[in-house]
């Protein structure tokens, strides 16, 4: 019997060995559009072109992964509105060409790994409490790994799929990561709509043209986002996180208000926009994964890379507009009135 499981799990480890060495860079830049949806916890070629081909695009996937997950799946119908093209449970081929006419270049292509992107310093680990953050001088990456993940906005799985035997803290070293801009334009953003039902951020123009999307975490039941509309009030990059009793966090032991220094592991990321309700904001995350995924404590939740395109572009004073889910009510009077919203 031990023989046998022995054996099943060398299979395992070949199988998955061998997935990874099918997921390289010829393979995800050559890849063509999937003729059925993939499964959304299977990596996929494909989807990994996919979602860097929204990221460029402006639809963001959140992190890229290469799983059709749930965010990955809203920025594609985001997008698929936006281009008149209907969204349904395949990616339609006039959907794939028009994300490959949105930007030019390969998806993936080879970086060079740098001597800032080896230096540090590192945490050995990343405290699961408030609390134990405290007397941390700063909330770093825990590795080069980490950091170079959320330099191509992939995850570190991903990364070490598509280098398999790679070491990631060798200066010189060349590996195989996402091409996407290290620093996004964007139009003018005249105002911001936060989506608490289907947890997403929408960037408008002047023209009420929608020029970026994100997959957001939006509050929870227990501390929900406000309501109405906000203003945007002030942007930092690389915030201290200030902790205030007041909060009354369950996991937080402390009576005292303290601080947390900045890092991208800080517990609102590496870029906080300020909100015209006092403690409320669009902030970072140390855990990409979850966005989307996971309630926040009220505020607007995005990854590091995305909250820092949207800081860099909104100015003092845009609208953030927060739409609530429809209450019973409003949605019996649409029914009643044929789905038409009452006049003023």
């Amino acid at each position: 019997m031990m023989r046998w499981m022995l054996g099943a799990v060398i299979s395992l480890a070949a199988i998955s060995s061998a997935l990874a060495g099918n997921l390289d860079a010829a393979a995800v830049n050559d890849a063509a559009r999937p003729a059925k949806q993939p499964a959304s916890d299977k990596l996929n070629a494909a989807i990994v072109k996919l979602q860097i081909l929204l990221d460029r695009a402006r639809f963001s996937p959140g992190e890229i992964d290469g799983k059709l997950g749930e965010s990955a799946q809203k920025a594609l119908k985001a997008f698929a509105e936006q281009n008149g093209v209907a969204s349904d449970k395949t990616i339609a081929p006039e959907l794939w060409d028009k994300l490959n006419a949105a930007s030019e270049g390969a998806v993936l292509v080879e970086y060079k790994i740098t001597d800032a992107d080896v230096k540090g310093p590192f945490l050995k680990e990343l405290p699961g409490k408030l609390d134990d953050m405290k007397p941390l001088k700063a909330l770093s990456y825990t590795s080069p790994l980490e950091g170079l993940a959320e330099k191509s906005h992939m995850s570190a799985d991903l990364l070490k799929a598509l280098n398999p035997d790679k070491a990631f803290d060798k200066v010189g070293a060349t590996i195989v990561v996402a091409n996407v801009p290290a620093r996004r334009e964007l139009p003018n953003i005249a105002r911001l709509d936060v989506d608490k039902r289907n947890g997403t951020l929408k960037a408008f123009d002047q023209g009420a043209t929608l020029i970026a999307f994100y997959p957001a975490s939006i509050g929870s039941p227990d501390r929900p986002t406000p309501s109405g509309t906000l203003k945007v009030t002030s942007t930092h990059e690389n915030p201290v996180y200030h902790y205030n009793p007041d909060y009354k966090f369950r996991s937080v032991k402390s009576k005292q208000p303290f601080d947390v220094q900045p890092g991208p592991n800080n517990p609102v990321g590496a870029y906080w926009i300020g909100l015209s309700a006092q403690g409320y904001g669009i902030h970072g995350t140390s855990e990409p994964d979850r966005v989307s995924k996971s309630a926040s404590h009220g505020c607007v939740r995005l990854t590091n890379w995305d909250v820092r395109a949207l800081g860099e572009h909104v100015k003092r004073g845009t609208p953030v507009v927060f739409l609530d889910a429809p209450t019973d009510s409003s949605s019996e009077q649409r029914r009643k009135s044929g789905g038409r919203r009452a006049s003023n």
